[in-house]
């Protein structure tokens, strides 16, 4: 399933300093936190549908952060080339889930949880740390990018996916709770990735994108800056 980055993290890439030790720097932590982030949804799925009484992941060796097992070449490609990709999809066999809605239900909202925790995290780690980007270790700023780039990033995945349109985790949510013949199902089994395509390419999706991803991050320095 396709999930989306915010593009000035792709831009930021070549907005500052122009020496080749800054655009290593930049581009080492953008590649180290994308790797991770993506794993870290993956892993969310796969480990919720193994407590469920699933081994599908498992066997599939998906229970597991290493990047190799979830990140798909292709994706990653279009991830780079045009801001938004995707990772390989992990299999369930819901049938062997103990509590089939419960359990397709927080299977479906497991990376999202992920993210938005790795987001809060992140988010904490670089309020109290962002004047490390001025430094002149290369080491801090390094940390200071990595921490930014975890904010944006996973904030960016948690709003995308959580849109309900097929294939994204926000509609396998909903769609835990509809019957198979439900009409809203049936069209976006058929359009849903077309639709898709069409509100990435629209100027309302840099639009509504921005604003919440924004009004989320103002909300977390808010809270950070309680124990400043």
């Amino acid at each position: 399933y396709i999930t989306c980055i915010i593009y000035s993290m792709i831009s930021s890439l070549f907005d500052g300093p122009k020496d080749i030790m800054s655009i290593l720097v930049l581009t080492t932590a953008y590649i180290v936190v994308i790797c991770f982030s993506f794993s870290a949804h993956e892993f969310a799925h796969a480990f919720t549908a193994y407590k469920f009484g699933d081994y599908t992941p498992k066997a599939k060796g998906r229970l597991s952060l290493n990047p190799v097992r979830h990140i798909d070449p292709i994706g990653a490609l279009c991830l780079f080339l045009f801001g938004f990709g995707w990772a390989k999809p992990v299999e369930i066999n819901p049938v062997s889930f103990r509590n089939y809605k419960l359990g397709m239900s927080l299977v479906s909202i497991a990376g999202v949880v992920t993210n938005l925790l790795l987001s809060f995290i992140f988010s904490g780690l670089y309020f109290f740390t962002f004047t490390w980007i001025e430094s002149t270790n290369m080491f801090l700023r390094f940390l200071s990018y990595i921490f930014e780039y975890g904010t944006i990033i996973n904030i960016s995945l948690v709003v995308f996916n959580l849109l309900p349109i097929y294939p994204l985790d926000g509609f396998k949510f909903l769609q835990t709770f509809m019957s198979y013949g439900n009409k809203f199902v049936q069209f976006m089994y058929r359009y849903g990735s077309l639709l898709l395509l069409i509100f990435i390419i629209t100027p309302i999706f840099d639009i509504m994108f921005s604003f919440v991803t924004t009004n989320i991050l103002s909300g977390f320095f808010s809270f950070w800056g309680l124990f400043r």
